[in-house]
């Protein structure tokens, strides 16, 4: 049974298209089949992150319009990991799919995957309706900000009333020098005002600027706390109980983050 999970946020440049793109990747390391689905209409950015842009022939509308089938608008990992990409339209805008046009798409080939990330939109528009809608799960990427956390409350929100309730949240960017200064909120800060229990939490790392620009998942480089920490998101959501010491590993310096 295939697991479809919206990766979502109430606020535009949180990292939520890199988070999808690497625990997309995460999960095909480990051996699952994994369709990544660029709902962005208009705005496509999951294809360059993959490193797939230059391979793109056909992308999500024209599957609607009935040009080609779901499978020919697949783009395969050029690593030879089981991962594709549904590329999102860069001339249409966000209207162009419907609800239940992306629920039939997911409906013909979710028997092909055991994961299928679909890439929301930011923000509470129709294009996130449309994203969420096929979904049976939810991640909602936060940035340690109040402006993300008040967004991401919002779409927690729309979430339950689309009665999604199995959502859970990622913690992306955090700069533990900024906590200290209380410049930014901690992890238990963003619990305690959401409410939902974290499936992640990603050191903010400026390498990561250089591996979006070179195409390259940077779950794919090796002693990279950020890459660890992705990859400890992907074995969470495959069952296993991996403590969330991403912080603590740092030589002692985040730990005091943690508080109990």
């Amino acid at each position: 049974m295939s697991r479809i999970i919206v990766v979502t946020s109430g606020k535009g440049g949180v990292g939520k298209t890199t988070v999808t793109a690497n625990l997309g990747t995460a999960l095909a390391m480990l051996g699952k089949r994994v369709l990544t689905l660029d709902a962005d209409i208009g705005l496509r950015n999951l294809d360059m992150i993959l490193g797939l842009e230059k391979r793109i022939v056909y992308d999500i509308v024209d599957i609607v319009n009935g040009t080609v089938k779901a499978e020919k608008a697949f783009v395969k990992d050029k690593r030879g990991y089981p991962l594709c990409l549904l590329p999102a339209s860069q001339t249409k805008n966000k209207e162009a799919v419907k609800p239940e046009q992306l629920m039939e798409i997911i409906n013909t080939v979710r028997d092909n995957f055991d994961y299928i990330f679909i890439d929301s939109p930011a923000g509470i528009e129709g294009g996130f309706i449309t994203a969420a809608t096929p979904a049976e799960e939810a991640i909602v990427v936060v940035n340690p900000e109040v402006s993300s956390v008040r967004d991401a409350d919002r779409i927690i929100g729309l979430l339950e009333s689309m009665e999604k309730t199995h959502i859970r949240l990622l913690v992306n960017r955090i700069k533990i020098h900024q906590v200290k200064k209380g410049e930014m909120l901690s992890v238990e800060d963003i619990e305690d005002i959401l409410h939902i229990k974290k499936i992640g939490v990603i050191p903010d790392d400026e390498k990561m600027v250089d591996y979006t620009n070179k195409g390259e998942p940077i779950v794919l480089s090796k002693n990279s706390l950020v890459a660890n920490a992705l990859m400890n998101v992907a074995h969470r959501m495959e069952g296993k109980d991996i403590p969330f010491d991403e912080l603590k590993n740092n030589k002692g310096l985040f730990s005091w983050l943690w508080r109990g």
